[in-house]
């Protein structure tokens, strides 16, 4: 019995039919074509989005938005990558009608557009807003730390300038002594000469190295950050799961319904302290819903965090955090849980919120400014309804938790 053979090569054949029946009705990429052409990329403010009368024709930049979806969908990041998928993939040449630009044009298109694309990613949650694929009742907060391609050797921070310029120092000190050493030796003029012209080269490209290094030092002291990035500047020196590795801190807030990505943001700082209430911030504005559960990790337990979340209209719940947050359902379980609240496991103090000028104490109440006394300088923060039977009597002037502020 024979194999299965394929055809002959060297056979003239023709296809049959067209190349959109090559793909199938139900194909992802059919979605991504007709969702890229009901875009308004004028308003999006793509680069090249309107076509120029002079010069050679650019690519029509919802090309590109399609190629660069395609990439994304299918974890294809490298624009090299991209590029041999026009080539030889049947999906993307038919997604791109032919068209095969090369990695440099591809490349551009993403650095030159990066306020674009996260508008697109914007436009695609209203859209799945709309066709009720977000449950909107719980996010889950995550920190991922993404390796930059700035290596170790283009980050600096504090100690290692510092390290640096004594090095430098120490170089110098020694070519000056092997000057030195020159202007006693007894060799001929020309050796000599040579050689002092040469350490002198030496020395004047190490004070130039100097010079850079003193730049970064003083960046780093005067402004907010520590470190110093060439290749990528955003960048930053951190621990990850594979050791320290200069990376980027991408925050991610998902929705539980369909494990959906609601938002991200890209940041430079290395802890994710602080970060779950800009987070559940801007979930809120996008999906347009409150008193929303949102959950993280350990690595975001802060006080002033939750007390913020709290203050959005939305529930936070850390795991493993320090202090007991504890949210009733409705009014009437507040009332019977008030009298039995455990007060042991409760961090006694409140959180001030200098945007709302308001104290959250730890029964997760609001305390609005009543009164103000000029004499002693201090406001007096209460809630009538909550205050009257919370035992905690933290309803001190606000100059007793100013070390809380």
């Amino acid at each position: 019995m024979d194999y299965i053979s394929g055809f002959d090569r060297n056979q003239m054949t023709c296809f049959m039919g067209c190349m959109d029946e090559l793909i199938d009705e139900d194909n992802p990429v059919r979605f991504i074509d007709a969702y890229v052409d009901k875009l308004d990329l004028r308003s999006f403010q793509f680069q090249t989005s309107i076509a120029q009368e002079t010069g050679r024709p650019a690519y029509n930049p919802s090309d590109l938005l399609k190629l660069y979806i395609y990439g994304y969908y299918n974890r294809i990041r490298s624009s090299r990558n991209l590029e041999k998928e026009c080539h030889r993939n049947l999906e993307v040449i038919w997604l791109m009608k032919s068209l095969k630009p090369d990695h440099k044009t591809i490349s551009r298109f993403r650095q030159n557009n990066p306020k674009a694309l996260k508008l697109v990613f914007r436009d695609f949650v209203y859209l799945c807003t709309r066709l009720g694929l977000y449950g909107k009742e719980l996010i889950a907060v995550d920190g991922s730390k993404f390796k930059a391609w700035n290596s170790k050797d283009r980050n600096f921070t504090i100690g290692k300038i510092k390290d640096r310029i004594r090095r430098i120092d120490e170089k110098i000190e020694s070519y000056f002594s092997e000057m030195n050493k020159c202007d006693l030796n007894d060799c001929s003029d020309n050796d000599n000469d040579n050689q002092v012209k040469k350490i002198q080269n030496l020395i004047k490209q190490l004070e130039n190295r100097k010079a850079i290094l003193k730049e970064y030092e003083a960046t780093t002291s005067c402004g907010e950050d520590t470190q110093v990035s060439l290749t990528d500047p955003d960048s930053r020196l951190m621990k990850t799961k594979d050791g320290m590795q200069v990376s980027l801190n991408v925050q991610t807030a998902v929705d539980g319904k369909n494990k959906m990505i609601v938002e991200f943001l890209i940041t430079n700082q290395t802890q994710d302290r602080n970060m779950m209430a800009p987070m559940a911030k801007k979930a809120s504005e996008i999906l347009e819903a409150e008193n929303m559960i949102i959950v993280a990790d350990n690595g975001y337990d802060s006080i002033s965090d939750v007390a913020q979340v709290l203050a959005d209209k939305n529930y936070p719940v850390v795991a493993g955090a320090q202090y007991d947050y504890w949210y009733p359902a409705t009014e009437d379980d507040k009332e019977e849980t008030d009298d039995n609240c455990n007060y042991d496991n409760v961090k006694m103090r409140p959180v001030y919120l200098p945007d709302k000028n308001v104290f959250v104490c730890p029964m997760k109440e609001f305390l609005h400014p009543t009164g103000y006394s000029i004499s002693k300088h201090q406001a007096r923060y209460y809630n009538c309804r909550a205050c009257s039977k919370c035992q905690n009597k933290c309803t001190q002037s606000l100059s007793e938790y100013s070390g809380y502020l």
